[in-house]
């Protein structure tokens, strides 16, 4: 590729995988444009971006490592809602893992298996409202089942109340949006902020059960562990990536099977596991296939490539990486089940890897074999070609995915 001349990305993220199969033929890192017009590196190879992703010399600070943001250039465009917070997300050694203490608690291997319970209560809870429909209608299994259990269980986790989440899960999906105006990001970081202030608030009057109450004690018992601006950041993090990400792994894996019928057939029969669906859907369809951004610390010469400059941005292309011919063989495009040992990135890798992922894992892990058990001539209700995804090149996702949970004669 002429490096003076980059690939411009699709804000509404049309065709993903195109963008990465075309990107490929230039090498393992591509120079593309963002939304916005912001440069940055895009990576096509599973080998490269792994090893970028534990390098010392990659920060995930804007405000130490990426001079156009350290200039003032980007803060009203959408990625300001994604770089221009301050939690772990973005935090670079020390402060890392200060706030990554912080939360780790919540997600260790004990908690996420005592919450396997109230996984479960939520999940059928859903299904009985399911098959309470009338017989033959069909229902968006994004809005009725995929959305909603992800977002009480980490709602409940946290101890967002009732009449909020609603207004919450309508904010995150405008971050997860890459065709925004930057009048629409500058109105939604407010409201983001105003929504936590009040959280933050009601948490400070009446202390719960929950992370939150947890998190603010801590604030304000020893300011000296997390700022005010932290406490609020840290908790859109937490809840965002408790929510968005695991609607597309469960909504994604629903549609591969339906459009892959040998596949559904396999694992109904004992061919494969759920624990092969969820881990190849990972790999096929991660929720989160573009994530942005980490910055060159310093000089970086890739072996038989480009040198990566310090300052530089560069894209974390979990979604690429998945299709990576010379990781996962000539088929690396085929939604295959049996796949042997899949490695992917989904959840990211090194000190960033997702403190969630063991958690997405248990709600993917109930929520697929009870669907299918309860609804067991699930099918989709219009042609797979008419299903929208929706319009982020960061999120890999369905607007819906409407569905017949039984057999309309």
């Amino acid at each position: 590729m002429d490096q003076q001349q980059p690939f411009a990305l699709d804000p509404a993220g049309s065709n993903i995988y195109a963008e990465a199969e075309h990107l490929r033929t230039f090498g393992p890192a591509a120079r593309v444009t963002l939304p916005g017009d912001i440069p940055a590196w895009y990576i096509t190879s599973h080998v490269l971006l792994k090893a970028l992703l534990t390098d010392d010399r990659v920060s995930k600070d804007p405000n130490q490592h990426w001079p156009a943001w350290i200039n003032g250039e980007h803060h009203d465009s959408w990625i300001s809602n994604w770089v221009g917070v301050t939690n772990m997300f973005t935090a670079y050694g020390t402060d890392h893992r200060r706030l990554r203490k912080l939360i780790a608690p919540a997600f260790t291997a004990r908690r996420t298996d005592a919450m396997t319970p109230r996984v479960e209560r939520i999940t059928y809870t859903l299904l009985d409202a399911m098959a309470d429909l009338p017989h033959g209608d069909s229902v968006d299994l994004l809005a009725a089942y995929a959305h909603p259990l992800p977002m009480q269980v980490i709602c409940d986790l946290y101890g967002l109340p009732d009449e909020s989440r609603p207004g919450m899960a309508r904010l995150i999906n405008r971050i997860f949006d890459t065709t925004i105006t930057p009048e629409q990001a500058v109105a939604t970081r407010l409201a983001v902020h105003a929504a936590l202030s009040e959280l933050v608030a009601l948490k400070r009057k009446e202390p719960g059960d929950d992370m939150t109450s947890i998190l603010v004690a801590s604030r304000d018992e020893d300011g000296s562990q997390l700022s005010e601006e932290e406490l609020l950041d840290t908790l859109l993090l937490i809840i965002a990536a408790g929510h968005e990400t695991t609607v597309n792994l469960i909504g994604n894996a629903v549609h591969a099977l339906l459009t892959h019928p040998e596949q559904l057939h396999l694992v109904r029969t004992g061919g494969a596991s759920w624990s092969d669906v969820i881990e190849e859907t990972l790999r096929w369809a991660p929720s989160v296939p573009n994530l942005p951004l980490r910055y060159a610390v310093d000089d970086i010469h890739l072996s038989g490539g480009p040198t990566i400059r310090k300052g530089d941005a560069i894209l974390a292309t979990y979604g690429a990486a998945g299709h990576d011919p010379e990781q996962h063989g000539p088929d690396a495009n085929q939604f295959d089940i049996t796949r042997p040992a899949p490695e992917h990135l989904a959840f990211g890798h090194g000190v960033h890897r997702c403190l969630g992922a063991p958690l997405a894992r248990l709600e993917a892990s109930t929520a697929l074999p009870a669907l299918f058990d309860r609804f067991p001539d699930l099918a989709l209700a219009t042609p797979a070609a008419g299903l929208q995804p929706v319009e982020s090149f960061i999120a890999d996702g369905l607007r819906s995915l409407p569905v017949r949970l039984r057999p309309t004669a």
